[in-house]
């Protein structure tokens, strides 16, 4: 199950663990950004997602604007855990970014490490030859 969060889930933790023992520190950051006010989140067509299953948090990631791209969204903080990858949970988060940012942004970035790289093909988004800010890019609307 998807839910948008308007507040930081209180088993981040256990989520954030599980992506530092893979060498990926953005759920620390999203915790820092959110608690410092830096980004929560809660602009208009902005928004952060948590994949549940069995009621444990499993996935996150939201969608802003992109500070690299005025009037674009960007892709922020997604990651799904190891156990659960490979069961749509991540295209169900990204596809809860989509819906939300479509209606404000007209295109979608990010910037993803390259074992990534894939999913987002996979999912609609196109290499950028310029990757400054961004690697990856998919229209919105």
């Amino acid at each position: 199950m998807i839910k948008r969060l308007l507040t930081l889930p209180d088993d981040l933790d256990i989520l954030a663990n599980a992506a530092r023992a893979e060498g990926f520190r953005a759920l620390d950051v999203l915790a820092e950004e959110f608690a410092s006010g830096t980004n929560r989140f809660d602009g208009p067509g902005e928004a952060l997602f948590g994949a549940y299953r069995d009621g444990a948090l499993v996935g996150i990631g939201g969608v802003c604007g992109d500070p690299y791209a005025p009037g674009a969204a960007r892709v922020r903080r997604l990651y799904v855990a190891k156990a659960a990858r490979g069961q749509g949970i991540g295209r169900a988060l990204l596809a809860a970014m989509v819906a939300r940012a479509a209606p404000h942004f007209p295109l979608l970035r990010v910037r993803a490490p390259e074992d990534a790289a894939g999913f987002y093909l996979a999912t609609g988004f196109v290499a950028l030859a310029d990757p400054r800010g961004a690697s990856h890019a998919k229209p919105l609307g």
